[in-house]
């Protein structure tokens, strides 16, 4: 007599190096949409600079370069290039309002510390 064994489907969730909340996401469709022509979708990076010595960039971008991961958020595509993600792994990026100001927002795990304005970290 032979026996099956049945094992349920198991699905598996990868979870991304880099997050875009949900208000990050409609915030960059919203500026997208005033941009003529309309770009393929958003870069994310770190380049040197500051007063901490990296400095969080973020630009429209019309295609991947040959070194980017592409993620996509709710149908957004987002370009980061592989050296940005060493830094960035971890990162979530949200878009915050506040009465004194608004704009987007960086909470990176792998910062030790920042400037006193908060536009620049060290790792």
């Amino acid at each position: 007599m032979a026996t099956t064994t049945v094992t349920p489907e198991t699905t598996e969730v990868k979870k991304t190096p880099i997050t875009l909340t949900s208000k990050a996401v409609e915030k960059v469709r919203e500026i997208m949409a005033t941009q003529d022509p309309l770009p393929a979708g958003l870069r994310i990076g770190v380049v040197g600079g500051g007063c901490s010595g990296f400095q969080y960039s973020m630009s429209f971008e019309n295609q991947s370069g040959m070194m980017d991961k592409v993620f996509n958020f709710d149908g957004l595509k987002v370009f980061v290039d592989a050296t940005s993600l060493m830094y960035l792994n971890g990162c979530t990026v949200d878009y915050v309002e506040t009465l004194e100001a608004a704009g987007f927002k960086f909470d990176n795990p792998n910062t030790k510390s920042t400037c006193g304005c908060g536009s620049s970290f060290s790792v």
